[in-house]
């Protein structure tokens, strides 16, 4: 019987060229380049931007040695060939060009498509497993509904797909980021910063969504020795608004550095993408919502190269949708029946936003008087019809400590200044 495949086996590291399952011609090609931008480099040099085994890197250079294409020196006090520095010859300068024709990438060795599919696959086969507690205290900073945690836990639990709705201004996009505080606390992830295929490079690594775990070089204690292609991350997560176009959910292809960068929702890969505001995007609902038909019901993603080729990647993350829109106006019920979880975020009862207005006071550091807050319901919610809005609290105080600093006294709560706040805040 064939032994189960597991995630050691996808990252062990391979000390063959043979052993990294990609075209040779990509790994020279990474070489000629960064000789060619920086003239001088030494061995460990190659070593810290290819993250491969010595023992390839050593034997690539001296099949250029012998092709003529690099010349060799002793640069430092470093033992045997690490102490080596390498430079291109006339030979190799003209190969470098071809090579920057092809592509100008530079940086670790891209791994197979198929190792990257199998790696992340086996990384997110099993549910997370958050508890109750955790998600209790990750949504302890919003004052929510008795057992409202119950709506959001399973969905994390799950990592499918989540819908939330309701008014503005009631913790939406808090407890989405909550969520993804969640799922980032969890196992971190084995990622690759590129992939390769079809003889195209596409980076995935990007250091705005990718927080490395801290190792010890090229080891840990679980694994062992590991490809160093592959980084420990946390858990992702892409967190996009109204700025969202469609181009950057597909793979985007640079004319000038010829190469391709994943989409979002691949980099988010094993955590979470959350849409915010959605149907405020620069891209039309319908049009958005059918891009993820497919992955949502197949949990595969289906992308496209310059050349018409197609390839299958895995879509394994938690989708969150908010948005503070008619659901019934931005969908049709044949995808919201693809959501597993809908979740209306709806705005406190006067209790609660009683509750939120003392902790708010607690937090600026307010003495709560009842009487001023007694007047601020009765003139600016009961008498002008105004409904409640979780964030309101926050940002009327903020406003009356905007205007005790202006008049050089200590922050109060008085009826006076929140009159002059709402005036403020409120439109008319």
């Amino acid at each position: 019987m064939q032994e189960q495949l597991n995630i050691k086996d996808v990252i062990k590291e391979p000390d063959t060229i043979e052993g990294l399952n990609i075209p040779q011609s990509i790994v020279i090609d990474i070489i000629l380049r960064l000789l060619f931008n920086e003239g001088n480099v030494a061995f460990s040099r190659f070593v810290e931007v290819l993250k491969i085994h010595n023992r390839i890197i050593d034997n690539i250079l001296m099949w250029m040695q012998k092709e003529h294409l690099a010349d060799v020196s002793k640069g430092t006090s470093e033992i045997g060939r690490f102490g080596y520095v390498f430079t291109l010859t006339d030979a190799g300068k003209e190969r470098a060009r071809d090579a920057l024709e092809r592509s100008q990438y530079v940086g670790p060795v891209p791994v197979s498509i198929i190792s990257y599919n199998q790696g992340i696959e086996l990384q997110t086969s099993e549910r997370r497993q958050i508890s109750s507690t955790q998600v209790i205290e990750a949504l302890k900073l919003l004052i929510l509904p008795t057992n409202f945690h119950r709506y959001i836990g399973p969905a994390i639990n799950s990592c499918n797909s989540l819908f939330l709705y309701g008014p503005p201004g009631n913790g939406k996009t808090t407890i989405a980021q909550a969520s993804a505080s969640l799922i980032a606390g969890t196992s971190p992830i084995w990622i690759p910063y590129a992939i390769t295929v079809g003889g195209q490079i596409i980076q995935i690594f990007d250091r705005h969504i990718h927080k490395i775990m801290p190792l010890e070089s090229g080891r840990t204690t679980e694994f062992g020795r590991f490809d160093r292609r592959w980084g420990l991350f946390k858990r992702p997560s892409v967190m996009v608004g109204g700025e969202l176009k469609m181009e950057a959910l597909d793979l985007r292809f640079d004319p000038i550095a010829k190469i391709y960068e994943a989409p979002l929702q691949m980099k988010a890969n094993g955590g979470l993408f959350l849409i915010d505001d959605f149907g405020r995007q620069q891209v039309r609902p319908v049009d958005l919502l059918n891009r993820w038909i497919v992955p949502l019901e197949s949990q595969v993603d289906i992308l496209r190269l310059q050349s018409g080729q197609s390839i299958i990647v895995p879509f394994k993350l938690l989708l969150v949708f908010s948005t503070n829109l008619d659901p019934h106006e931005l969908v049709d019920d044949a995808f919201l029946r693809r959501i597993q979880m809908k979740v209306n975020i709806t705005a406190p009862d006067d209790k609660l936003y009683y509750q939120i207005f003392i902790m708010e006071c607690k937090h600026f550091g307010i003495d709560f008087n009842k009487e001023a807050y007694l007047h601020l319901i009765q003139n600016w919610y009961k008498q002008q019809s105004r409904p409640f809005q979780a964030v309101q609290p926050r940002d009327i105080l903020k406003t009356v400590i905007a205007i005790c600093e202006y008049e050089g006294i200590p922050p109060q709560m008085t009826p006076e200044l929140l009159d002059e706040a709402c005036h403020i805040y409120f439109v008319k």
